[in-house]
């Protein structure tokens, strides 16, 4: 007997993430978490980049996380500032808003869903089979679900419990933070640098409560040594020459730059996602983002297989499109790591890379990289568009993102083409066929476009052209399974 549908391990932000969406998608939720109250003094991430305030937009969310965050202009590579105002979105910015926050507005959401949340069950074995897996908790219990998703960060149970390799690159340097309050803080809210024996941060979290980062080269801690009050403060002493007048601590931690990434994100009926999936150095703020999106991407496509909509083999899109994007993240932070060492070739590349940053395109490009603007799933066909995020377009009466609330594909019609309807009937129980026009200033350049429920797009017509059915039909059943196969979805959670 089936207990759910999916379980998913580690209640963090991605684990949140992916119970939300595959409730808005009608299916069974339990999110098993193994620590027993919510974190609240663990801060961890502190910042939403553009496409996850974009995600959130899609999901009707944004405004609750606008609320409790504060906008910066944060963006940069190993600290060499990245402007994003020109990019095109409703979000140029960074909101520097707490893991813990996060995981509260995410949780509030999941409770209005109806996903079930087991706290204090820590995930201790596993098998599975054709029909299910049969998951085992520490305290003796078992738990059948169609597939079990392992969200249980970078030490995580499911992966190891899988069998599946973390290959990458080891830690070559210590790196310490304490959120802090300061006696004699920094005049800017952001302060960073680099000095004979390390480099070091400070950024400002509140009135009086300060983030404080320091990243030693010369030597490696064990990752399980304790940080305390008195190594944070050494480490300042010797980095920066001044503690700021550190005292009252809420949270100590302490990290390496250790790269990792899941060969596999799947085995059989077992899925892995978030940090259970990648690990990397926290440079440019990119981990949280990078699992949310994760989710985002899975969660639709594993509710279209489970309501037997579509085939198995969707799922394997997940490990095409999300394994290379992680890959790059690992890529990027390892290079911030390296910029940020202290010495004088490393200096001079630097400035190098400063004086880069000053052309338009070189800055956009990193800056696309940064906050996932850019990424672009492979997709059949050539047009630019195909695999790109969609923009937020101002149409009559509304928004796009607005159209993306239900977690459902959309097939925009801008164009007022009467071939569409023909098309679409043998998926209307999964697509929306939206009409509209766009407002006066916005111009997408298409006459009408297939977008998938995670916000990319999967086919185009140009404006003028004739659109190709063919290719529409052939997107329609690659992403969202054959027509006239209707499964057995059970009713769809409320987005309201």
């Amino acid at each position: 007997m089936t207990d759910t549908q999916v379980v998913i391990a580690g209640a963090g932000p991605t684990g949140l993430m992916l119970a939300c969406e595959l409730r808005l998608a009608g299916v069974d939720v339990l999110v098993l978490e193994r620590l027993p109250k919510p974190r609240t003094v663990e801060s961890r991430a502190g910042g939403l980049h553009i496409r996850t305030m974009e995600t959130l937009d899609q999901r009707g969310l944004i405004d609750r996380f606008l609320e409790h965050g504060r906008r910066m202009q944060g963006v940069h590579f190993s600290a060499l500032r990245l402007d994003v105002s020109d990019v095109t979105t409703r979000y140029p910015y960074v909101l520097v808003i707490l893991q813990s926050e996060v995981e509260r507005l995410l949780e509030e959401r999941a409770v209005e869903v109806g996903v079930r949340l087991r706290r204090g069950a820590e995930v201790a074995g596993f098998t599975q089979d054709e029909t299910g897996v049969t998951v085992e908790l520490a305290d003796g219990s078992h738990v059948r679900a169609d597939y079990l998703v392992g969200c249980d960060g970078g030490r995580s149970t499911v992966r190891g419990l899988a069998g599946i390799e973390f290959p990458g690159t080891p830690a070559t340097m210590t790196a310490l933070l304490g959120d802090v309050e300061l006696a004699e803080p920094p005049a800017n809210d952001i302060f960073q640098e680099r000095r004979e024996h390390g480099s070091f941060s400070v950024l400002s979290f509140g009135p009086d409560w300060y983030r404080v980062l320091t990243n030693e080269f010369d030597h490696v801690a064990d990752r399980d040594d304790p940080v305390t009050m008195e190594t944070l403060r050494k480490a300042m002493l010797k980095i920066a020459g001044t503690d700021y007048g550190m005292h009252s601590p809420r949270w100590l931690s302490g990290h390496g730059d250790a790269a990792r990434q899941a060969d596999r994100y799947r085995v059989g009926r077992v899925l892995l996602a978030g940090d259970a999936a990648h690990i990397h150095f926290p440079a440019g703020g990119q981990g949280l983002n990078t699992g949310v999106q994760d989710a985002v991407n899975l969660g639709w496509k594993l509710a279209a297989v489970i309501h037997g909509q579509a085939p198995d083999l969707l799922l394997d899109t997940y490990h095409a499109e999300r394994h290379p994007v992680a890959a790059r993240v690992l890529q990027n932070t390892r290079a911030q790591t390296a910029l940020w060492r202290v010495d004088d070739h490393t200096s001079a590349l630097r400035e190098a890379l400063g004086d880069l940053i000053g052309i338009d395109e070189v800055r956009l490009r990193l800056a696309g990289m940064i906050t996932a603007t850019d990424i672009r799933y492979p997709m059949e066909g050539t047009d630019d568009l195909l695999g790109r995020r969609i923009p937020d377009l101002d149409i009559e009466h509304g928004r796009v993102y607005e159209l993306l609330h239900r977690a459902r594909a959309v097939l925009l019609d801008l164009g007022g083409l009467p071939p569409l309807d023909a098309v679409v009937t043998g998926w209307a129980d999964r697509v929306d066929l939206v009409r509209a026009r766009p407002a006066e200033g916005s111009d997408l350049g298409a006459d009408a476009v297939l977008i998938r429920p995670d916000g990319h797009v999967a086919w185009v017509t140009r404006a003028g052209e004739r659109p190709d059915l063919n290719a529409l039909r052939t997107a329609l059943t690659t992403w969202l399974g054959p027509a006239g196969l209707h499964g057995t979805q059970r009713p769809t959670a409320t987005s309201d």
